[in-house]
């Protein structure tokens, strides 16, 4: 007798470059399929990780409704999805109107994505005709989908931000997350901010690292050699989207300071999304010389390879992939004292902690590119730790079993 495979479904928006999304690529290579099958509903079928979905990975067909989430409004109008425009709008004054409500405006608002999603949510098809799955996940916020339109015996809803740092319509957020049978945090710092802000919901969290292959990394290091970081300067690396968070815009400052005493580098920065404000500051500080964005990368690790220094100025982080990709291909690390850096680099020995502020940044990169013993050390320590953990996906089939 042949015995029925269980069935999962996981939910993303897109597969554009991003922590979020290489995460979910992780998770995707380390299960099973000879245990259980996987089916993939992507929102909307763009972004440069599309093509490294497992080939064993069932990707489904895209959804005209759903990839109307967050497609250009204009966009969505020339396609005559006129309702999804106009719930659209609705979720936009609804949310204004909070904002406005607020007495204090928060510098980083995650709110608004809960307010597209309830409004247009209700939109689109029933997913239904997929049918019942063993356990269905939802990756990344906002859980409407799975919540609402997917039929599964277990859900599953991940955490990937510290929500410490970002402001949430709590009161609105609360029954999405709890019609979850569980919520997997990617940290122990990440559940610590999330149940402070959601308390009923702490004994519903189990945590699941991100999954990543060191083997997968090097091999993918090795594929090309990134020509633009050949030269004999301190190459300096960071990774990620401009945000916010991320603290880019701070970059052509301390570049400028460490040329200003005397350090030949080149800050390169590989990113994508509003980038104005950093072009602006490298104009300002006539830093175009040796701040270097190179855009978007599908295939970051060469890069990474390349780099005499990983640097993170986060303002926040979850539990930053790219740092972690840098320790795995012994690169030394430099991160800011953002909430979970604990969770991420152990100060002294596989990377560097420093104050958030420019200038205890531009101190520990002098102190780090003059001492190449410390950047030995470093890479030494890094070369004797295993950074694998696949192993976690079994705490993902352990959901299945409950």
């Amino acid at each position: 007798m042949t015995l029925t495979k269980p069935r999962i479904l996981i939910n993303i928006h897109y597969l554009e470059i991003g922590g979020a999304e290489r995460a979910l690529l992780g998770l995707l290579s380390a299960i099973d399929t000879d245990k259980v099958d996987v089916d993939l509903f992507i929102n909307q079928h763009t972004g440069e990780l599309m093509s490294l979905i497992p080939p064993d990975i069932n990707l489904l067909p895209e959804n005209k409704r759903y990839a109307t989430i967050e497609q250009p409004m204009i966009k969505v109008l020339r396609k005559g999805h006129i309702d999804i425009i106009i719930a659209r709008l609705i979720a936009k004054f609804r949310h204004h109107r909070y904002i406005k409500s607020l007495v204090e405006k928060p510098k980083e608002d995650g709110s608004i994505f809960h307010y597209v999603a309830s409004c247009v949510t209700p939109l689109l098809p029933s997913l239904s005709y997929l049918g019942e799955y063993d356990l269905a996940i939802s990756f990344l916020t906002p859980h409407h989908i799975v919540a609402k339109k997917i039929n599964a015996k277990t859900k599953a809803a991940w955490i990937h931000t510290d929500y410490s740092t970002v402001n949430v319509d709590k009161e609105k957020e609360l029954p999405i997350w709890d019609s979850f049978d569980y919520i997997a945090s990617i940290s122990p710092d990440v559940t610590k901010s999330f149940a402070a802000t959601f308390p009923s919901l702490k004994p519903k969290i189990i945590e699941i690292e991100n999954i990543i292959s060191p083997s997968f990394i090097k091999a993918q290091s090795e594929a090309f050699v990134a020509k633009e970081m050949q030269g004999d300067e301190f190459k300096i690396l960071s990774i990620g989207r401009f945000t916010y968070a991320k603290n880019f815009e701070n970059i052509p400052y301390i570049a400028k300071d460490l040329r200003d005493r005397g350090l030949n580098i080149k800050w390169y920065v590989i990113g994508f999304g509003d980038d104005r404000i950093i072009y602006e500051n490298i104009k300002s500080t006539q830093t175009d010389d040796c701040v270097i964005i190179l855009g978007k990368k599908e295939n970051p690790y060469p890069y990474i390879s390349a780099c005499d220094l990983y640097a993170q100025p986060s303002r926040y982080e979850g539990k930053s992939i790219t740092v972690r990709e840098a320790q795995i291909l012994g690169r030394p690390v430099l991160i800011t004292n953002y909430p979970t850096a604990s969770s991420q680099v152990i100060n002294g020995s596989d990377g560097i902690i420093c104050d958030m502020d420019n200038e205890s940044i531009t101190k520990a990169i002098l102190l780090l590119a003059k001492s190449p013993e410390m950047r030995t050390r470093l890479t030494n320590y890094l070369q004797t730790k295993d950074y694998g953990n696949e192993q976690e996906i079994r705490k993902l089939y352990g959901l299945i079993n409950d």
